[in-house]
């Protein structure tokens, strides 16, 4: 039951399966530091029962670090729509304290990228009704047991799956493991992304151990690695992106702010580019660059397209959204036309206006108000809008070198929540909807964010995670739900952030009903 008056209840149907799992009915929800009370109702011998305990919850306990204000950042609800207000919403952020960066690859890679999960669940009154215990995860001098905690999805069966460096887990709501694997040998450094597929087999975005490079060398790649794994954690298939794709492309590289690159925040270089020549000279490892073993993709998100057994990728790095066959065959690329060469280039989609007209695209800009995506993160299919020989994908298009350069002032810059229809046969695009150009810099992500269809209330869920980030002062992150093809805002809630240094990544709706309903 709510806390108080105005407290938000929390109902789900539990079934035999669940019962028998937990040897009693899975209790979830229950607000920390509080006497909850918690309405049970039963039917035996064709009588309805009811009872109501109370039960108290223990206070938040995590990690603390130097200038933390609070155990966890404070959510505060700005508007609410009634249709929406029995919201879960899970939180996953990221700080860089502690670090385990004293361990890594000797081949390069990307295992010292290690950032502290900070990870839990609040309701839209901003109370908090759960969280996960990071210490349970993290081990800073076990290279199999540190990493960035992420992508974070409630998969059919209503459990939860993510992944964290070498490792990636299942586990229910009540904290009880279902796996907890390592990659398969060969591959390495899991972030950003890990999804289900309808045949129940996982995709994860890695990287490759030991991987040849022109003859000369042998070295570890860095995020550009697609990974199907089944249940066993046996591998499937992998896409080699290095191969399938143009990892010199540089166009984007070069016209990025090298002060914002993905969780690496470096204020004194904000706004900066970086030359040919520095580009050039490049080290291998986890940094922005040309060529396999640098950081070249930036893979962020994966989705499966059960239609025609293909994968669709988003690679910030090169501000594109792309559709790869099961015979690693590009189907198609949604991204500005520069750069791209040969049969690539062929793939690039054209840009057209919901009646199909070609729009006009010169120096990286199209009439019409269409837009490509930038440095965008969730390239995601959305299944319920993709009929009839259509694909519908959204973006969160965080904008950093939009038109493929930095504005005069920073401020200039904005992100969107950004939907698109592509005509696979035509090869074209149309830009369906977007949010957020108008909210400015005040709304901008330079990293992180999402955004997301959903179908069962018809809206469109941002998470703006990184908006106000400075990389001196706590960061005050938004989240959206915008009414379905309007500007109709139903929910927005702020998170403030309870220290400086602080990143959201990710956000996403967690459903009750789903957890125990077997």
């Amino acid at each position: 039951l709510g806390k108080g008056e105005k407290g938000i209840p929390i109902s789900y149907d539990v079934g035999p399966q669940a019962i028998n799992t937990h040897d009693g009915i899975p209790v979830f929800g229950l607000y920390p530091d509080y006497v909850n009370k918690v309405k049970v109702d039963w039917t035996e011998e064709g009588k309805k029962q009811t009872y109501t305990w109370s039960i108290y919850a223990a206070p938040v306990s995590l990690p603390s670090t130097t200038g933390q204000t609070a155990v966890l950042p404070t959510v505060e609800p700005v508007k609410v729509d009634s249709s929406l207000k029995n919201r879960l919403y899970l939180f996953n952020h990221i700080t860089g304290m502690p670090r385990a960066g004293h361990i890594m690859h000797v081949a390069g890679g990307a295992a010292n990228w290690d950032y502290t999960g900070i990870n839990w669940i609040s309701d839209t009154n901003g109370d908090v009704r759960g969280y996960m215990n990071i210490d349970k995860f993290r081990n800073q001098d076990d290279i199999t047991r540190f990493g960035s905690m992420m992508s974070f999805h409630q998969v059919n069966d209503g459990n939860l799956i993510f992944g964290q460096g070498q490792r990636y887990f299942k586990y229910d709501f009540l904290g009880r493991v279902i796996s907890d694997k390592r990659l398969p040998k060969g591959f390495i450094d899991f972030s950003h992304a890990i999804t289900e597929t309808p045949k129940g087999t996982y995709l994860l975005r890695v990287a490759k151990e030991n991987y040849p490079l022109n003859g000369k060398y042998t070295i570890n790649t860095v995020r550009d690695h697609i990974l199907e794994v089944d249940q066993n954690g046996d591998t499937v298939d992998y896409w080699d992106l290095p191969k399938i794709l143009d990892p010199y492309r540089d166009d984007v590289i070069l016209a990025m702010d090298q002060g914002a690159v993905c969780l690496s925040v470096d204020a004194e270089h904000s706004g900066q580019v970086m030359t040919k020549e520095q580009l050039a000279k490049q080290p291998f490892g986890d940094i922005a660059g040309s060529g396999p073993g640098r950081n070249w993709a930036h893979v962020n998100s994966v989705s499966y397209d059960p239609r025609d057994d293909s994968i669709i990728i988003s690679s910030r790095h090169q501000s594109a959204i792309i559709k790869i066959g099961r015979d690693k065959k590009v189907k198609w690329i949604l991204s500005d036309p520069s750069g791209w060469k040969g049969e690539l280039a062929k793939k690039v989609l054209k840009p057209v206006d919901s009646n199909g007209k070609p729009l006009t695209c010169e120096a990286h800009h199209c009439d019409g108000g269409f837009d490509w995506t930038w440095t965008q993160h969730t390239g995601w299919l959305v299944p319920s809008k993709s009929t009839g020989g259509k694909t519908v994908v959204t973006a969160f298009d965080n904008g950093d070198a939009r038109g493929m350069e930095q504005p005069a002032m920073p401020s200039m810059k904005y992100s969107r929540g950004v939907e698109y229809q592509i005509d696979e046969k035509n090869m074209t695009v149309s830009q369906m909807w977007e949010y957020g150009k108008e909210r400015g810099f005040d709304w901008y992500s330079a990293i992180t964010s999402v955004t997301e269809y959903r179908p069962e209330t018809k809206t469109m869920f941002m998470y703006s995670a990184t908006a106000g980030m400075s990389g001196t002062k706590p960061i005050v992150s938004v989240l959206d739900e915008v009414k379905d093809g309007t500007q109709d805002v139903m929910l927005e809630l702020k998170v403030h952030s309870n220290r400086a240094g602080m990143l959201g990544y990710r956000a996403l709706i967690i459903d009750p009903e789903q957890m125990f309903k077997k």
